[in-house]
């Protein structure tokens, strides 16, 4: 960890990864809601009634693909 530490961060800044995807929004998360592709840590919201993640699987190159253009938008 202390040699890479940004190995370790999760995917944009901690944020619902299918909001940022679905709308660009920063929405609060669920740390017990994940996923890990490729090394790297997605968050999602998870309420009672609303999984994110279950939505996020459903169209996820779309999603990523967005909220990685989303994220630039906000982050630069």
């Amino acid at each position: 960890f202390l040699k890479n530490p940004k190995q370790y961060e999760p995917q944009y800044g901690g944020w619902c990864a299918y909001a940022m995807g679905a709308t660009g929004e920063k929405v609060e998360v669920d740390p017990e809601t994940f996923k890990i592709v490729q090394g790297k840590l997605y968050l999602f919201y998870h309420s009672w009634v609303n999984n994110t993640l279950t939505k996020w699987n459903k169209d996820e190159v779309n999603l990523k693909n967005n909220a990685d253009k989303h994220w630039q938008q906000i982050f630069h």
